[in-house]
């Protein structure tokens, strides 16, 4: 296996309606790149596995335990392991890069979306 790759090459996760991601696994960490459609709610959840984001484009809002903040291009987050969460992206929807540890093994089983490319990085 190559230590390369486009992850615009690959077919993308159903990860909750609205959200769509783009994942690179390594042997202990999961990269992704998620996509979420405009007005999406994603549920309150938690994790065993350590989250930190960087928003690449739109606006979210973003309650990690008992702190909530309205995130822009360049907000960063980090939610430990176990920490309850939810999110809500705003008119434009949002696409952000996320790490997480360990790996997303929970992940392995989601539909794959045939064809989609992302619209993050634009080209040209």
């Amino acid at each position: 296996m190559s230590a390369f790759g486009d992850f615009r090459a690959g077919d993308p996760l159903q990860i909750w309606s609205g959200v769509v991601g783009w994942t690179i696994d390594g042997e202990r960490v999961t990269l992704s790149l998620i996509e979420l459609e405009p007005s999406t709610v994603v549920p309150e959840h938690s994790h065993e596995n350590e989250q930190l984001g960087m928003l690449l484009r739109g606006s979210l809002s973003f309650r990690i335990g008992d702190d909530e903040r309205a995130l822009e291009v360049g907000g960063t987050w980090r939610i430990p392991s176990g920490t309850k969460h939810d999110v809500r992206t705003g008119p434009d929807g949002a696409t952000l890069v996320e790490a997480f540890a360990p790996r997303r093994i929970d992940w392995d089983d989601l539909e794959r979306i045939a064809g989609r490319r992302p619209s993050w990085p634009r080209d040209g």
